[in-house]
């Protein structure tokens, strides 16, 4: 499994197929600052890639979650939900803020990779 990001700074852990994972990434909630809460969507729901799915709020601002290829929601982090924090202690890992089930393979392909990511990150 590898990690794809999204230019509006999301993450998806990108199974070889199957449902994967999404969350904010490191410099997201660098930016943030301390996140206090977190809009997950429904699970059932069906988003278009681009799509707001959520939304996470911090001390200095709220931004919104966007989804970083189209698919159906299968599960959220019920353990984000209860402790929001988790986002700044671990974003890419058990900070994530809901699993995915993707309709186009192509949409992960054409995602970043860390490296290109970091780059565009940076300006």
């Amino acid at each position: 499994m590898s990690l794809k990001f999204s230019r509006d700074h999301q993450w998806i852990a990108v199974p070889e197929g199957g449902v994967a994972r999404v969350g904010i990434t490191t410099h997201a909630q660098d930016t943030l600052g301390d996140i206090v809460f977190v809009e997950l969507p429904a699970v059932g729901t069906v988003f278009a890639q681009g799509a707001v799915a959520g939304v996470v709020e911090s001390v200095k601002t709220a931004a919104d979650v966007f989804m970083p290829v189209a698919g159906e929601i299968v599960e959220v982090n019920e353990a984000l939900r209860a402790d929001p924090s988790l986002a700044n202690r671990d974003p890419q890992g058990d900070g994530w803020f809901f699993a995915v089930r993707p309709s186009d393979p192509a949409e992960r392909d054409a995602l970043l990779d860390e490296a290109d990511y970091l780059a565009t990150a940076a300006d």
